[in-house]
């Protein structure tokens, strides 16, 4: 029976865990691990309790750091997370994803690794690069990153990926092939005639809906979106928002109605939650109706934003949500977002935030 909560934090200096039980009323911190190096994103695997961190920077270089026993050691490896003699070097690991005995990460510049044992040697998955757009996708503020990876449940060969700023991609062979799945996003940056281009969409965060693999949303630069076909076609869900900009997208673990939000003031406002007001937006509805939750959130003053995989969800019952904030602070709500309370402070920049239960 699992009796504890893990909450897993990437941030600029190094892992942190966060530890409760299942009441979730009282956190214990332990880090900094992984040398301090930043890390950008921080995952286990349910089945097994390893625990992945994907990091590095120019000086440093990519790696994926491993520990098999609840984060008391650690080890890295970044063999085979290189590109070919003459390409723009990898600057970092941004993203991680495990699907069955596969570890999957997502580089900048933007490309996607596997590895079949567990994180010690890495293979590009090259089709992705060789896809004909390649020559004209653009970096993000954040440089040009593939920031999320959605794997099927059912399928290992389907599989869909998000880059900043060239779109969603997405495959069914299991990488040899791909094609863009951005139909229906805007690209509010382009001239009004270009707005709905194939490829381009600066894509902040990527996740499917529990149960329904076809049913997908994102939070984009430029609005926030529903897919019911796998990406084929996307719908605005922004009414009813402060904003159309904003960062991550966490799914509840069972209803595939319900979404939370983080939306910020705009890209060019200062990036911080609207009117200096924190709030979680949720929608029990697939984003006909949103409502703003903000009990035990600072409602002054808080001029903070949440990065693209700084918030998560557990799978108790009810949901425990969780958000980590770029000023090192890390909010939870053990009621699906109904009350908040802050959890740990002082931080480094949070750039992401994962559970486990064990």
């Amino acid at each position: 029976m699992k009796d504890r909560v893990l909450l897993l934090l990437g941030t600029k200096k190094g892992a942190f865990i966060l530890q409760s039980d299942t009441a979730r009323h009282s956190w214990s911190l332990r880090g900094p691990f992984c040398e301090c190096w930043p890390i950008n994103h921080v995952i286990a695997d349910a089945a097994t309790g390893t625990i992945w961190g994907g990091g590095g920077n120019e000086w440093f270089g990519p790696a994926v750091w491993k520990s098999t026993d609840l984060g008391e050691s650690w080890t890295h490896s970044s063999d085979g997370l290189a590109y070919a003699s003459g390409e723009t070097p990898i600057k970092s690991v941004w993203s991680l994803a495990p699907r069955e005995g596969r570890l999957y990460a997502g580089v900048e510049p933007a490309g996607l690794f596997a590895s079949d044992d567990a994180g010690h040697s890495w293979q590009q998955i090259a089709g992705l690069r060789a896809h004909p757009t390649r020559p004209k996708w653009q970096p993000g503020g954040a440089g040009l990153i593939l920031h999320s990876i959605v794997a099927h449940p059912d399928d290992e060969k389907k599989l869909w990926v998000a880059i900043s700023a060239a779109g969603v991609f997405y495959t069914e062979d299991g990488g040899q092939t791909w094609e863009p799945r951005n139909s229906g996003t805007r690209c509010d940056f382009l001239p009004e005639s270009e707005r709905y281009p194939e490829f381009g969409q600066c894509v902040h965060c990527l996740v499917m809906a529990p149960g329904r693999p076809d049913r997908l949303y994102q939070q984009n630069h430029c609005g926030m979106y529903r897919s019911e076909d796998g990406g084929r076609s996307w719908q605005s869900i922004e009414a009813g928002l402060p904003s159309s900009f904003g960062f991550p997208a966490v799914a509840h673990p069972r209803d595939p109605s319900t979404l939370y939000l983080l939306p910020l003031n705009g890209d060019i406002a200062g990036r911080y939650v609207p009117e200096g007001r924190a709030a979680v937006w949720r929608t029990r509805d697939g984003g006909t109706e949103w409502q703003a939750l903000r009990e035990g959130l600072p409602q002054q003053n808080a001029f903070f934003g949440v990065l693209r995989q700084a918030m998560a969800a557990d799978r108790l019952e009810p949901a425990g949500i969780y958000a980590g904030t770029n000023t090192g602070t890390l909010y939870a709500s053990a009621d699906e977002g109904e009350s908040w309370s802050c959890i740990a402070e002082h931080l480094p920049p949070i750039f992401s935030v994962e559970t486990l239960l064990v």
